[in-house]
C-alpha cells in the first residue's frame, strides 16, 4: 500500500530550513493532508524531539502512510487520523504546530476555511501554521507555469485552483491568525507562515 510521489521528494529538502526556523523545538506537529506520508517520516527523522501526527481524508492515502511508518519504525510518527480540513470537528484537541503542504489548491475553498477553523481550535497564542504550494501574489508576477497549473486544476475539478494569498490571508484573520512570512521557494511555489495571535 506504501505510495511514493515524486512531488514529495523534490520539495521536502527546500522545506526542511523553512521548518527548522519555524516550528517549535518541542511539541506536537500536526500534519494536514499527508498525502503518501513521505513527508510525515522525512521531516519525523529530521526532527526527533517533535512528534509528528500524520493525518488525512483519503483512506488509501492512510494506508501508504501507515506502510511509510511501520517500514521507517521511527518513534516520534504517530498513526495517521482519518481528517477532512472541512469538518466542523477533528480529532486532534491541541497541537503545537500544524504543516499543510499542497492542499489549499488541491481542494475546494471550503478547505481552507475549515482549515482556518481547525487551526484556531487547535493551536496555542503563537503556534505556527505553516502553508507549503503554489498562490497568486498581488503586485507580484504570475509565472507562466502557475497559470498552467490552475488551468490543470480546474479542468480536474472546477471547486480546485491556484488561491489568492489575500484572500487565504483575509480567511486566516477572520480566525484569529495572522501572516508571519512568505517565502519564496523552488518551482514558483511559497511558503506561507501564520500564527496564532496572542503570542
Amino acid at each position: 500500500m506504501k505510495q511514493h510521489a515524486p512531488s514529495a521528494e523534490r520539495n521536502r529538502e527546500p522545506l526542511l530550513p523553512v521548518l527548522r526556523e519555524s516550528l517549535p523545538s518541542r511539541g506536537t506537529v500536526l500534519e494536514i493532508a499527508s498525502g503518501t506520508g513521505q513527508h510525515a517520516v522525512f521531516f519525523a527523522r529530521a526532527f526527533p524531539q517533535l512528534d509528528w501526527q500524520p493525518t488525512d481524508a483519503d483512506s488509501i492515502a492512510r494506508s501508504s502512510i501507515e506502510a511509510w511508518r511501520r517500514e521507517e519504525r521511527l518513534p516520534n510518527v504517530r498513526e495517521p487520523l482519518a481528517l477532512d480540513a472541512s469538518a466542523s470537528t477533528w480529532p486532534v484537541e491541541s497541537a503545537d504546530a500544524i504543516v499543510c503542504i499542497n492542499m489549499v489548491h488541491i481542494s475546494p475553498w471550503e478547505a481552507c476555511q475549515g482549515l482556518m477553523r481547525g487551526t484556531a481550535r487547535v493551536l496555542p497564542p503563537g503556534g505556527p501554521l505553516i502553508l507549503y504550494g503554489a498562490y497568486f501574489i498581488e503586485g507580484r508576477p504570475t509565472a507562466p507555469s502557475n497559470l498552467a497549473f490552475d488551468a490543470s486544476l480546474r479542468e480536474r475539478n472546477p471547486a480546485w485552483g491556484v488561491r489568492e494569498l489575500g484572500a487565504v490571508t483575509a480567511e486566516a484573520r477572520a480566525h484569529g491568525l495572522e501572516r508571519d512570512q512568505v517565502i519564496d521557494m523552488p518551482g514558483n511555489n511559497f511558503t506561507v507562515v501564520f500564527r496564532k495571535r496572542g503570542g
